[in-house]
């Protein structure tokens, strides 16, 4: 997600250091950032933050980091946070490919992946984030039985993710192929969901696992 240059941005984000991480400084060391033992969850992509803020709410419980590497996006995450005074969930202003910088191996129990760039053309596919290599980076930080949920408005992404992820050897607990309908009310709809749904758009949704 692309939005005007903010140049303030960054100074916004560095006055909130107790919940935001620009530079790397809790690299390695996510759990005590958190100052306790609670499981942690991640969703790569957090546009406005209004799904990962969301669940934060509903399950204290539960320790959510929000990776956006747009400053100009993550100010509108960190707008959410403030207000909502939450205090279970942190800011990472980076890319997926350097999750593995961030988080010890197996630390994560679950990734979110939601409304990810689709990549169309074929000589781009490596930037997919279901290609083989984050697939890779994932299974290193995701626990035995961590779990990957996807949701996307792209059928041809979402068709080769499922074969990107079988090829990888991971299998499916559950596969949605028209989410709005099939939804039994647990679904958390991000701002970009809302505006596509309401235009008619199908939503497409899966939960995986790797194979141990």
């Amino acid at each position: 997600m692309r939005m005007r240059n903010k140049p303030w941005a960054e100074d916004y984000l560095r006055e909130h250091l107790d919940c935001v991480d620009l530079d790397g400084d809790h690299a390695q060391s996510i759990r005590e950032w958190f100052n306790n033992d609670n499981p942690i969850h991640i969703e790569v992509g957090s546009g406005m933050g209004k799904f990962i803020t969301t669940l934060a709410s509903q399950n204290p419980h539960i320790n959510y980091i929000s990776i956006e590497r747009d400053k100009n996006v993550m100010i509108r995450v960190l707008d959410k946070v403030i207000d909502q005074n939450l205090t279970n969930i942190k800011l990472l202003c980076n890319d997926a490919v350097q999750l593995t910088e961030y988080f010890k191996p197996h630390e994560i129990e679950r990734i979110y992946l939601n409304f990810s760039d689709p990549w169309p053309k074929k000589r781009h596919a490596k930037r997919r984030l279901t290609y083989h290599t984050f697939l890779e980076i994932y299974q290193h930080i995701l626990s035995t039985d961590g779990e990957i949920h996807f949701k996307t408005d792209n059928r041809g992404l979402f068709a080769y993710s499922l074969e990107s992820m079988s090829e990888f050897g991971m299998y499916f607990t559950k596969i949605n192929l028209n989410l709005h309908e099939e939804d039994t009310g647990d679904n958390i709809p991000t701002e970009y969901e809302y505006k596509f749904s309401e235009k008619g758009s199908r939503i497409y949704r899966m939960e995986a696992k790797f194979h141990q």
